[in-house]
């Protein structure tokens, strides 16, 4: 049962989990492939590698249009749009500040594991104020060799806090971060907020939510005050 988890921990992803940066990014990526390429992509060939980090959000288009990706120099130009766009109008999802707080009260640790890149990470945080030194722990793509769906962030984040990863409620909105994080052994919950609730319970999410707002109502559960 739900009640008889030995919660310990929460690990979030960062993007459509805290915030909702994917519009943002894939404006960037678009600009910098027009600006450097002369090739003008769509939001939607950007939906495949949804949650994989820059590399393969920029590469997976870049092979698909057959474009010759210089990867540091464009992800960096990427990177520099991305952080002017998000200026003033990146906030925090619905219901994360509620949720960080309410899991602290419990005692749990918090940590965040996010594919992108540390610039992208720390320009987020910071913008929606939640700076980095509000967790635990802050795990991005460049700690890891693999990125998700392999396992590789969660598994550190767990290690820098101190909890058995199946100890861990890992919270993630994409099908690639819901099958790391049971490969790494931790608990899923699926935010519908980029995918379907029923493609994250496919990748293996036990609970699914709309947001971190109606995911509140799990947090009793998780601690054993609900039978």
């Amino acid at each position: 049962m739900v009640s008889k988890l030995c919660v310990q921990a929460v690990i979030f992803d960062m993007d459509g989990v805290l915030c909702d940066s994917e519009p943002f990014i894939c404006e960037a990526a678009i600009q910098m492939l027009e600006e450097r390429y002369g090739t003008r992509a769509i939001p939607s060939d950007f939906t495949p590698f949804v949650g994989m980090g820059e590399d393969r959000f920029i590469g997976g288009v870049a092979e698909k249009y057959g474009l010759p990706l210089h990867l540091e120099s464009d992800k960096a130009r990427t990177y520099a749009i991305y952080l002017e766009l998000i200026q003033g109008r990146l906030q925090p999802l619905c219901g994360a500040r509620e949720f960080m707080a309410a899991s602290r009260a419990r005692g749990w640790k918090l940590a965040v594991a996010s594919s992108a890149d540390s610039v992208k990470v720390t320009g987020n945080l910071s913008e929606i104020g939640i700076p980095p030194s509000t967790f635990d722990a802050v795990v991005n793509g460049l700690d890891v060799e693999r990125r998700k769906p392999e396992p590789d962030l969660f598994l550190l984040a767990a290690k820098r806090i101190g909890v058995d990863p199946a100890c861990c409620i890992v919270v993630e909105d994409a099908p690639a971060g819901i099958q790391a994080a049971v490969a790494a052994g931790a608990v899923a919950l699926g935010i519908a907020s980029s995918f379907s609730e029923d493609a994250l319970v496919e990748a293996g999410a036990r609970w699914t939510a709309r947001d971190l707002g109606e995911a509140m109502m799990l947090l009793p559960l998780w601690a054993g005050e609900q039978a």
